[in-house]
């Protein structure tokens, strides 16, 4: 059959029918058999999002003997800007469509084929194809490794991988009321930042921590660290419980100590309750102007002292960006970028591209060789209102 609607459920039932690690296949044949495509691909994004991999439908095991691309400067990096689908002649009589595949604003790759005819009708279903990989990869990864290796282009360190294990599983999500992003380098190796963040009914709850040490020290202390605070917050405790609850379990532990940043988002108001445990100050973007928010300073969690842990207040407005940094984003070689600059020249960017122009400023600095972790969480602060959709450049330009 060629042509016709997408039937989702359809569509849904054949994924689920098939082994967790074919979710492409099942939509190459969908759309091989709706509009006799060709050449069907997935390409993911790797962990810091500078290179794709491409796992070809029916591929096998094809994607790990693929070299990775750059994705700087490809047509790709312009679909994954923009978020919208590329269309050109394949020199063959038929048409290179090239669709991103994302959920809730994490990018999670592209999707490439090559169409002979391709209307209006047809494109808008091939992007509703897309759309629904998203949530079928964002599903089937929870059964299989598949999709985890293929955001790796090297090798990483115990420390990395349990580090990784630590974070959110998506890096980016989009909200009426917010949008924000991380980005964590190197993804290969070191092991003790993390970020952390989730969304209920009323609150949007963020974190930012840096572990003390080296390798799996550290990573474990994360860990340690990590599950507490998830622990207190699961809990229903604010910020100032889930940081007395940290603290205490460095302490019972004695594996060392951890700077961090708590944050409690009143998603009707805006306003945000923190505790800064001996961490960088932030950076706040407002009205085309960057300055540091100058908060009070705690001791880092696990450091016994007699004072406790203060609870502050800040007032989001809509339109504000909120940028949280570990040290490795200011330290060493990393010192010679100009944070406060980089922030205000990628106001326009959706928080996910300003992320990878943040880090890969002070990769660039560092020659490529960080000596410790550098994390960064952005947050975008809409209110009530929705951030307008489909924003960005064109990916043909």
């Amino acid at each position: 059959m060629v042509g016709g609607d997408l039937e989702l459920g359809e569509l849904l039932a054949a994924a689920e029918a098939a082994p967790p690690g074919e979710s492409v296949d099942v939509v190459a044949d969908d759309l091989r058999k709706r509009f006799g495509a060709e050449d069907v691909s997935f390409l993911f994004v790797d962990l810091i999002g500078q290179r794709l991999v491409r796992l070809a439908a029916d591929g096998g095991d094809a994607m790990h003997r693929a070299e990775p691309i750059a994705l700087q400067g490809s047509v790709y990096d312009g679909v994954l800007r923009s978020q919208r689908q590329y269309v050109e002649p394949d020199g063959q009589g038929g048409r290179r469509v090239i669709t991103p595949v994302t959920n809730r604003g994490d990018c999670i790759g592209v999707l490439e084929a090559t169409l002979q005819s391709a209307d209006d009708t047809v494109l808008r279903q091939v992007r509703e194809a897309a759309h629904a990989l998203a949530y079928i990869i964002v599903t089937d990864r929870r059964f299989t490794d598949l999709y985890h290796l293929g955001r790796r282009t090297t090798r990483t360190s115990l420390a990395a991988e349990i580090q990784h294990q630590l974070l959110p599983s998506a890096p980016c999500c989009e909200a009426a009321q917010f949008t924000l992003a991380a980005g964590l380098v190197p993804a290969d190796d070191i092991g003790g930042d993390t970020y952390d963040y989730t969304l209920d009914h009323d609150t949007l709850h963020l974190s930012i921590t840096d572990a003390m040490g080296h390798d799996t020290d550290s990573a474990l202390l994360a860990t340690l660290l990590v599950g507490a605070l998830r622990r207190a917050r699961r809990n229903g405790c604010d910020a100032l419980e889930q940081a007395r609850h940290a603290h205490q379990a460095l302490l019972s532990h004695n594996l060392g100590l951890a700077t961090g940043q708590l944050l409690c988002v009143d998603l009707e108001t805006g306003l945000c309750e923190l505790v800064n445990a001996g961490h960088p100050w932030p950076l706040r973007l407002r009205d085309g102007v960057v300055e540091e928010v100058r908060l009070a300073v705690n001791l880092p969690f696990g450091v016994a002292a007699p004072t406790s842990y203060r609870l502050q207040e800040l007032d989001l407005r809509p339109g504000d960006r909120l940028v949280l940094l570990t040290d490795g984003m200011q330290e060493r070689g990393a010192a010679a970028v100009d944070l406060a600059s980089v922030v205000r020249a990628t106001r326009a960017l959706h928080p996910r591209e300003a992320v990878r122009s943040l880090t890969a400023a002070v990769l660039d600095a560092c020659h490529g060789n960080l000596k410790d972790d550098a994390t960064v969480l952005i947050l975008d602060w809409h209110g009530q209102a929705r951030r307008p959709a489909g924003t960005g450049p064109d990916p043909r330009g």
